[in-house]
């Protein structure tokens, strides 16, 4: 006999289905400092970049609907981001259009403890992360000189002009030597230690890169000589750092900072800094990147060392300090 048989009814709103993955991509970076050689690297003499591998930045992207951004500067609609966000959405556009991925559906979340306007590489070690981020949403493969090109379009747009100095320190293993836009790797025979001190104030490149510009058409002959000095101090850091003389390094360092203070491009703050950091037991100490403000970097024996200096440096008015610590090459 045949049985009638009822259609079953199936109750959908109460089965819960599985998401499906959210595809995400996250890249790395990290700060960067001039360990010697700003401004006169300006008229052709060599300067070194250092890196800071423990001053990181992470980027995740994801592919969202509704693209936000998350930083530590603005969180909200990409759509109404401000314009100080100009250089990491460029950095997102031109990586995605590299990439064949959709810029307009992807959110972007910014983690870096990276001050801006310091010199210490803050928009190309964001930039550098949201490339490499967008590298691994897309599954493709990244080359360096990929890398470079997509970041320094971001940095045109962040800074008008760009050297490459950050684009490619922030990427470095190691110290880089820069001449005439070329970077060339440095050797370390032994742990660095330096300690990063913030003044609190933007650091004002412009203004001093004006500054020396204009004593030297006053007086160039004194203007030349201290540029020469500080190119050779920059050779003596590099001699310094390839036979892992720290002792030696340190006091390069802080010749080259009375040097700075002659061209008139430190500040009262800088100098107190260095001060601080010297007295407190430094090898030796500077000012870092265009100065009239920014940072202070001191080279410390150790770890344990670097924390006393921190502690003098904050007590001295620092706003705030990082440590540091590249490996040796060898």
């Amino acid at each position: 006999m045949n049985q009638r048989t009822e259609p079953i009814t199936i109750d959908t709103a109460a089965i819960s289905l599985p998401h499906p993955p959210l595809r995400t991509g996250t890249g790395t970076a990290h700060g960067k400092s001039i360990l010697i050689g700003e401004h006169s690297v300006v008229y052709g003499a060599p300067a070194i970049a250092f890196p800071l591998h423990d001053l990181e930045v992470r980027v995740t992207l994801t592919v969202s609907d509704k693209p936000v951004i998350k930083s530590a500067v603005y969180n909200g609609p990409v759509a109404t981001a401000p314009n100080r966000l100009r250089p990491p959405l460029t950095a997102l556009r031109e990586a995605a259009k590299w990439f064949e991925l959709d810029a307009s559906k992807i959110s972007l979340e910014i983690d870096s403890p990276i001050p801006v306007e310091r010199g210490l590489g803050s928009s190309a070690a964001v930039s550098t992360a949201i490339v490499r981020a967008a590298a691994a949403l897309s599954g493709k493969e990244l080359t360096e000189l990929e890398r470079f090109n997509l970041v320094q379009h971001a940095e045109r747009v962040a800074h008008g002009t760009s050297s490459g100095l950050d684009a490619h320190a922030v990427a470095a293993l190691t110290p880089l030597l820069f001449r005439a836009g070329v970077p060339k790797p440095l050797r370390t025979k032994t742990e660095v230690t330096v300690v990063i001190a913030d003044t609190g104030t933007p650091g004002k490149t412009s203004m001093a890169v004006g500054g020396v510009r204009a004593m030297r058409e006053n007086d160039t002959q004194l203007i030349d000589s201290l540029i020469a000095q500080l190119a050779e101090l920059t050779a003596a850091a590099e001699t310094a750092l390839g036979a892992g003389e720290l002792a030696e390094l340190g006091h390069v360092l802080s010749q080259a900072h009375r040097v700075l203070h002659e061209l008139g491009v430190t500040s009262g703050e800088l100098n107190r800094l260095v001060y601080a950091a010297e007295k407190a037991g430094a090898l030796g100490a500077k000012m870092t990147g265009g100065g009239l403000g920014g940072c202070v970097i001191a080279l410390a024996h150790d770890q344990a060392d670097a924390t006393r200096i921190a502690a003098a440096l904050a007590a001295a008015g620092a706003t705030h300090t990082w440590v540091s610590t590249l490996a040796a090459t060898e």
